[in-house]
């Protein structure tokens, strides 16, 4: 699909994901986009959906709710955001023939292999971001849609809070960090997301599913490591284990999802993380 020729619906338009695909498509002379977030299209209104996706050739869904201790107690609202929204965009494109991209996450899984999971490795999620995500992925390929599912993970940009920023800020206030070092996965830049979604539009992906993350691994105190060089920082990281956390959700421990799919196509995937911050660092922390 060639999206300069493409009518395109964008959801979830002003979260940090889908400011980078807008900025890709725009680039890649996509003129017909229409963007939405929540108060321009709400996607648990199947009618509404049905008329926002009639006419378009291309919907890229990135609406989700994404917080994931919040959805510990709102589950049944993030099931509405990540599974009944995801249905009616994928059964309207089904009925209007449009190609769909859907987005997703390494919280599918349980997070304890110890090998890169492939992409159709059972789902077993063990919090409720994770169910609700997993139920949207069912209903995805339920309805009959010519979707392509994208998982990711450990995402950071320069248009919403995340990691980076978060250790950037936290380093130049406190002066001293702990960062865990027993969860495992792959940093990956948005904008290297939304680059790889428009490489496997070119060259017409099969329907299924594929890993938009970055190459190789390592843990959140490995990446805060690089993050405070990057920052200007002296040597302010040191580890620690989870054992601690507070949080209310579940961690994945090992969130090292693999990419035989896309490889398997000769469609190329996402360098190294470390490479791929050292690229997108000061974007990111400006």
């Amino acid at each position: 699909m060639n999206p300069s020729h493409a009518r395109i619906l964008l959801t979830g338009a002003r979260g940090m994901l889908a400011a980078d695909v807008a900025d890709a498509l725009r680039a890649a002379a996509a003129t017909d986009m229409v963007l939405t977030d929540r108060d321009d299209l709400d996607i648990l209104d199947a009618d509404a959906v049905a008329i926002a996706v009639a006419g378009r050739d291309l919907v890229i869904n990135c609406a989700a709710f994404t917080a994931v201790d919040a959805a510990e107690d709102e589950e049944d609202v993030a099931y509405a955001v990540n599974a009944i929204g995801p249905r009616n965009l994928a059964r309207a494109a089904a009925a209007a023939g449009a190609r769909m991209v859907h987005i997703s996450t390494d919280y599918v899984f349980a997070g304890d292999a110890t090998e890169p999971y492939a992409e159709d490795a059972p789902m077993n999620p063990v919090g409720a971001y994770g169910r609700t995500k997993a139920a949207g992925e069912a209903a995805v390929r339920e309805s009959g849609a010519d979707a392509l599912i994208l998982r990711t993970a450990y995402l950071y940009g320069r248009g919403g809070p995340c990691f980076p920023k978060t250790i950037a800020k936290a380093g130049r206030e406190r002066g001293a960090l702990s960062v865990v070092d027993d969860q495992i996965g792959q940093p990956t830049w948005t904008r290297d997301v939304a680059d790889f979604m428009l490489r496997l539009l070119a060259a017409d992906a099969p329907a299924g599913t594929y890993h938009a993350t970055s190459a190789g691994q390592c843990s959140w105190y490995d990446f805060a490591k690089e993050v405070v060089a990057s920052a200007g920082l002296r040597d302010i990281v040191s580890p620690t284990d989870s054992s601690g956390s507070a949080r209310k959700a579940p961690r994945p421990a090992w969130s090292v999802l693999g990419h035989t799919a896309h490889e398997a196509l000769g469609i190329e995937g996402i360098g190294d993380w470390r490479e791929r911050w050292a690229v997108a660092a000061q974007e990111v922390l400006a």
